[in-house]
Formats: structure tokens, C-alpha cells, sequence
């Protein structure tokens, strides 16, 4: 019992750190949220924990070892989402304020979709989140813990995430934010797309 909640605390901080660390989930919510699209950004909240979660119970099951040792198909997932990432940063230079059609019947249904899509895309298809959860759980939690212990570790993991980008959706989102977009949304919309292009076009590059 005293080790089994000595695990789920050690995966908790180090779940932590990984999620407080800057990368293309954070900016994918960043912005959505800026824009003033606060439903789009809540939507990708919950995608990318639902793609964190499944990867997690991947691992947890040692499903996630396949991919790993399988080359040419982690190849495949780091391309595609390499692709996916430089189409959004592209995407966030061709566009003008994405917020602007939250005024539109069922925008905000659409926007959640939209958001959830992108959220789960995004994470789905981070090479870097299937490492990660191998090495955690490798390194943090012994083949000795109990199940109800790896419930806690999983829901917890997944409320941390929610927490973190929901928090940044919802503050991000805010007056005073929506305003410094108002007036400088072109060069924070480029400034972020170019962010998500360039991690894209370096996942791309490490396959080729």
C-alpha cells in the first residue's frame, strides 16, 4: 500500500513537469485560445488528455512496446504527425482571427469538434508521447503495482493535463488577452504558426 501511493505520487510530479513544459500541445491551445476561440481551445484540452490517456493505457498494457520496436511504422507516426503539426502552422499563417466566427449559428459546437480533433491529432501523433510514456513507467512504476493504483495513476494523469491546458484556455481566452490579439493577432497567429511548422519540419527531417 505505502509503495503502491509512493508510485502514484513520483508519476504525478513527473506527469507534472512534462505537461508544464512548453511544446506544439501548448501552443495548438495557446492559440486557439488567444484568438478568442475559448470552446476550441477547451475542445483540444480534452483531446490531447484523451490521446495522452490512450497512449497511457497502451503502455500500461505494453501494446505501446510494438510500436517501439517497429521502425519503419514509429517512422510512419513521427512523418504524419510532423505533416499534421506544419499544416496547422500553415494554417496559422493563412489565417485571418480565427475567433471571428464564434458569432455564427453552431459555431461553438464546431468549434469544439474542431478543437478536439486537432487536440487528439496532435497528440496522437507525437512520437515523443509514446517515449515518454515508456520511459515513465519503466523508470516510475514497478511490475509489482497493484491495479487500483494504476487507475489512480491514469485518471490522475488525465485530470493534470485537463487542469493545466484548461486553465491556459480559460486565461488565455480572457479580455485583456483577446484585446493583445485584437491588436497584434497577425504577428501572434504567424509567431505561433511558425513555432508549430518548425517542431514539424523537425520531426520530419529526423526520418528522412
Amino acid at each position: 500500500m505505502h509503495q503502491d501511493l509512493l508510485t502514484i505520487a513520483t508519476v504525478f510530479g513527473l506527469y507534472a513537469l512534462a505537461v508544464l513544459s512548453p511544446g506544439p500541445s501548448f501552443a495548438l491551445v495557446t492559440r486557439l485560445a488567444v484568438s478568442g476561440s475559448r470552446s476550441a481551445a477547451l475542445g483540444a484540452t480534452c483531446g490531447l488528455a484523451l490521446a495522452s490517456g490512450f497512449y497511457a493505457v497502451l503502455t500500461m498494457a505494453g501494446l505501446s512496446l510494438v510500436l517501439a520496436r517497429v521502425s519503419w511504422l514509429a517512422s510512419v507516426v513521427q512523418v504524419a504527425g510532423g505533416c499534421y503539426l506544419v499544416y496547422l502552422g500553415c494554417m496559422a499563417w493563412l489565417s485571418g482571427k480565427p475567433g471571428a466566427a464564434a458569432s455564427r449559428p453552431g459555431a461553438t459546437s464546431r468549434q469544439v469538434r474542431q478543437g478536439l480533433r486537432d487536440g487528439i491529432v496532435v497528440n496522437l501523433l507525437n512520437p515523443k508521447g509514446i517515449a515518454f510514456f515508456l520511459s515513465l513507467y519503466a523508470v516510475a512504476v514497478p511490475p509489482g503495482t497493484a491495479l487500483w493504483a494504476k487507475a489512480v495513476i491514469l485518471l490522475g494523469s488525465f485530470a493534470i493535463e485537463v487542469a493545466w491546458y484548461g486553465a491556459a484556455a480559460v486565461l488565455l481566452s480572457s479580455p485583456s488577452a483577446r484585446a493583445a490579439y485584437g491588436r497584434f493577432g497577425r504577428w501572434i497567429e504567424r509567431g505561433i504558426g511558425t513555432v508549430l511548422a518548425a517542431i514539424g519540419l523537425r520531426l520530419i527531417t529526423e526520418k528522412l
